[in-house]
């Protein structure tokens, strides 16, 4: 109860209290920005388990889909800043948002980053019966056809749309986007043989590959990894410059007291540090991070300022 009357007046005064915690007095929803059955849902939901225990509250993973995430994002936004709606942020929600030239909301300004919870590198993967079966003769059939070969991704502006089209700036080739309302989505229709290929997270490619279903072509790292040793590197694949990865956070409305979002930060990072929790994000292929409050505002600057120099590169905009 003391807990609560001093977040309560840290809320209501808006003071620096170094002394506050988070005390949730109902269930807390994380909105995911996609289609649920992705990585990200995955990753949303060890996250939440490791929350419940030590709010005392229930966290619930909610999707709200569509416009490259921006439809979460916008909720969140205008939600009250009071911690007990969070936002499972995305590359395209907090980095790639200049793509869109009108949004309902400003992500810069009107949401706030409690704390980075993991990255997590791409992998470039098709349909086994296609007939490429490395990378380089990936790129050679689409510079042969361009516009031919077809990717799916999560969206417009996310972060699988993001890593096909960076690809298609260092190959020097161009596909066919096909854009869904999550990666989970993509990956079904891929599986299906209706698209060629997919840039997707690794967490989702593991499963699909390893009972046949799906080929990986490269992984955007400078070393193979253990969760895909099939998958070669991105110096192996004969494009070294590939190596980027997607990050995601939770975020909240910007209202929320200094204090509180400092609260949020703490718990989290305990949460990251959790063995059970962080053996999970690792077996998944991700790699749990943290930072601090200010930290992760100045890794924000610099991957806008990279996947802004991308989107101009590639002449994306969406109405």
């Amino acid at each position: 109860m003391l807990r609560r009357l001093a977040l309560l007046l840290c809320c209501l005064l808006g003071l620096p209290a170094s002394a506050a915690e988070f005390a949730p007095t109902r269930p807390v929803r994380i909105i995911l920005p996609v289609a649920a059955g992705g990585s990200a849902d995955v990753m949303a939901r060890i996250v939440a388990q490791g929350l419940t225990p030590l709010w005392g509250q229930q966290v619930l993973v909610e999707a709200r889909t569509g416009a490259g995430g921006h439809i979460a994002g916008e909720y969140v936004a205008n939600s009250p800043g009071d911690g007990h709606t969070l936002l499972f942020g995305t590359v395209g929600i907090h980095a790639a948002y200049g793509m869109y030239r009108r949004l309902g909301y400003d992500p810069a300004t009107q949401l706030a980053p409690a704390v980075l919870l993991v990255e997590v590198p791409f992998v470039a993967t098709t349909h086994p019966a296609r007939p490429w079966r490395t990378l380089a003769e990936f790129t050679a059939a689409a510079r042969a056809s361009p516009g031919v070969i077809t990717f799916g991704s999560a969206g417009n502006g996310t972060s699988t749309h993001l890593a096909g089209e960076l690809y298609q700036l260092l190959a020097g080739v161009k596909l066919q986007h096909v854009p869904y309302r999550g990666s989970s989505q993509a990956l079904n229709d891929l599986l299906a043989g209706t698209i060629d290929a997919v840039f997707d997270n690794l967490p989702a490619i593991p499963p699909v590959v390893q009972d046949g279903r799906a080929r990986p072509l490269v992984i955007t790292t400078v070393a193979r990894s253990a969760s895909l040793p099939g998958a070669p590197s991105a110096p192996e694949a004969g494009l070294p410059a590939y190596v980027t990865s997607a990050f995601f956070t939770l975020a909240a409305p910007a209202s929320t007291p200094p204090a509180v979002l400092d609260a949020l930060n703490a718990d989290l990072r305990a949460v990251l540090s959790q063995p059970g929790v962080r053996q999970r994000l690792i077996d998944l292929g991700a790699t749990p991070r943290g930072l601090t409050v200010p930290e992760i505002r100045a890794y924000f600057l610099r991957e806008t300022e990279t996947w802004t120099k991308v989107i101009a590169a590639a002449g994306l905009k969406v109405e």
